[in-house]
């Protein structure tokens, strides 16, 4: 089993390298370096095939880049049939303890998939109590993101949200370094129809191919992370509830609005079974909340939320694309950037008016409108107004797709969304 796992790791270790060594994902590693070789179970979460097992190699190299010697790190796939038998934490703990006998020092251990292994929570603070380790966990459930968690670890891990490429990823993954605005809004045009999910970049596709392998993922994340974990026998409800979220990205929505509807159609279907589909839904990374916040109060409120997918991707191979959603693709792509770059974002109230973002990071906040173009004054007038009426001094931007206007109003900067995404100075 030594060698078997030895050589596993190994070719692991080159296929990965070999698929994705344009991009070293330095955004989450700048996150995770600071906590390697410290007693703190770093816990990695994302919807599948968003690049987690990615992250998890180049912290192997980090490792190995240390001193760390190969035979001191154990990777386990639990995707892989060969891990089958390691169902359950009693399996998991029985195999790793007799990993760290045959190491002296410290054993480095990198559970991929971590969530097919049944109450792995129990093994895995257990490493931590028996041995000197250093772990390390992915899983495609936010589960492992959640205060949950806090039971069994009891403040002895740290989470990381691995998200797919953003904007700036997809060019360091295809490198590209546009020197001009005209290619790097060429590129957003193909980066807005692709996604982000990195292995529809490892070729050169068709946009129906890249919704054919997307699909694929929905259809794994949907019966795996969906409706096994959490017992959904209404499939059929359930995709006509992601329908129904995906054709309303940008648009407030609650379990209300979707209940309501589906009663419209004369299908009655109770509230609480659609909050328990967005939960499970949410829980899977397929669908992000985000609720609104009071500008002038300084609260969040609990209505008028609106719903984010995760990649746009999703939305194209479940529903075709659709130049009518233009709008709220594009607010889809600017609220993940902003989760990216570390800020709580919100929905903003501001009175009568609303604000598509606040974002707030520690002491600091920033503004965002986002709309498809400046078509008329009149559409100048409900972007700009609304960040207008803020009296405080934090940085406002209107970002849309125009390449001609280009007019700042009183401090409120307007931004070409590619732009905006690409400067790092917000």
């Amino acid at each position: 089993m030594t060698l078997k796992t030895k050589n596993k790791f190994t070719i692991f270790a080159g296929i990965i390298a070999n698929k994705y060594a344009m991009i070293e994902r330095n955004l989450y590693m700048k996150q995770i370096r600071p906590f390697m070789n410290r007693p703190f179970i770093k816990v990695i979460a994302g919807i599948r095939r968003c690049g987690k097992s990615v992250v998890l190699q180049l912290i192997a190299e980090e490792l190995e880049r240390q001193g760390v010697a190969k035979e001191h790190i154990v990777y386990i796939n639990f995707e892989s049939f060969e891990w089958m038998d390691i169902a359950d934490a009693k399996a998991l703990y029985l195999y790793i303890k007799d990993k760290v006998k045959k190491t002296d020092g410290k054993t480095y251990i990198l559970l991929d998939e971590i969530q097919e292994v049944k109450d792995w929570e129990k093994a895995v603070n257990s490493f931590m109590v028996d041995w000197d380790v250093d772990v390390y966990v992915t899983g495609s459930n936010s589960r492992l993101l959640s205060s949950e968690l806090s039971t069994y670890l009891a403040g002895r891990y740290v989470s990381f949200h691995i998200m797919p490429l953003s904007f700036n990823e997809y060019l360091l993954f295809h490198g590209i370094n546009p020197d001009s605005k005209e290619v790097l809004r060429e590129e957003f045009q193909k980066y807005l129809r692709m996604g982000g999910f990195p292995a529809v970049h490892t070729g050169s596709y068709s946009y129906e191919a890249i919704y054919k392998l997307v699909y694929d993922i929905y259809s794994s994340v949907i019966l795996r992370d969906t409706v096994q974990r959490h017992g959904i026998r209404n499939v059929e409800l359930l995709e006509r509830v992601v329908r129904f979220v995906f054709d309303h990205i940008g648009n407030r929505l609650n379990a209300k609005n979707i209940a309501d509807y589906f009663k419209s159609q004369q299908r009655r279907v109770d509230i609480n079974t659609v909050y328990n589909y967005l939960d499970a839904l949410q829980g899977a990374f397929i669908i992000q909340r985000v609720p609104r916040y009071d500008i002038k109060g300084k609260e969040q409120l609990q209505t008028n939320e609106k719903y984010f997918v995760s990649d746009l991707s999703l939305v194209y191979a479940v529903m075709g694309y659709k130049d009518r959603m233009i709008s709220g693709a594009l607010e889809n792509i600017v609220y993940w950037e902003m989760k990216r770059r570390g800020y709580d974002t919100f929905i903003g109230k501001q009175d009568n008016r609303e604000v598509d973002f606040v974002g707030i990071r520690k002491d600091e906040k920033i503004y965002v409108q986002v709309t498809y173009r400046m078509e008329s004054d009149a559409t100048v007038e409900r972007e700009f107004a609304p960040l207008l009426a803020i009296s405080d001094h934090y940085p406002k931007y209107v970002v849309s797709m125009d390449n001609v206007w280009q007019d700042n109003i009183e401090g409120v900067r307007h931004r070409h969304i590619a732009d905006f995404l690409t400067d790092e100075n917000w």
